[in-house]
């Protein structure tokens, strides 16, 4: 495979998946919604949209992704989760149903609907590490945050106010990024752009 302009698979079974699309092919990726195994083969990078974080786990094994999947990050697939993919990124749940699956791929614990239920929806802007140009207006919806960052992995951006002020809400490790919030519903394209660069960067022939 090639890469100048990387194909990310965006995961099709819910969430978001028109919006990182367009996000991520105005950042300068191919993009193909991804549902079946055999699509993971065809990627350089997954993106694990928004929804809600119980029913994609359940999906997964649905659609026997679950365990494929989680093969590819451990080979090092770039994967970026937002909201929901944050939680199934991690290694460990809190608040969530007891028979919930997840990918293992970030050692970060998560809170599950940690700034509360939909109506508690809110807004902020944010200084994330790794993005330039001043702070992200950032959209939290029934959002997660993070209670525990493994030694590998680096805090990208915390809430800067509020109730929750100091709560983690992103972070990388390597190739794999995760955040809280949903960049692709703003029309700020940075988040992406960090990412498809990553996957460029990760593939480019030298």
């Amino acid at each position: 495979m090639l890469h100048t302009t990387p194909t990310i698979g965006v995961l099709a079974l819910q969430g978001d998946v028109r919006e990182h699309r367009a996000a991520l092919e105005a950042a300068g990726a191919r993009t193909v919604a991804l549902r079946r195994e055999s699509e993971l083969d065809a990627v350089d990078g997954i993106v694990i949209p928004g929804g809600e974080s119980t029913t994609m786990s359940r999906l997964l094994q649905v659609f026997d992704l679950l365990e494929p999947l989680r093969a590819r990050l451990k080979e090092g697939l770039p994967a970026y989760g937002s909201c929901a993919g944050m939680i199934l990124l991690a290694t460990e749940v809190l608040d969530t149903r007891p028979d919930a699956e997840h990918l293992d791929a970030l050692d970060i614990t998560v809170r599950r609907n940690a700034f509360g239920r939909q109506v508690d929806s809110f807004e902020a802007d944010l200084d994330m590490t790794g993005v330039d140009g001043g702070p992200l207006r950032a959209v939290f919806i029934r959002a997660p945050w993070v209670e525990r960052v493994g030694p590998d992995v680096e805090v990208l951006a915390r809430v800067p106010h509020g109730q929750a002020a100091g709560k983690v809400v992103a972070v990388r490790r390597g190739s794999v990024f995760a955040t809280s919030f949903h960049p692709e519903v703003t029309g700020d394209l940075r988040v992406h752009r960090l990412f498809v660069d990553t996957v460029r960067s990760q593939f480019a022939t030298p």
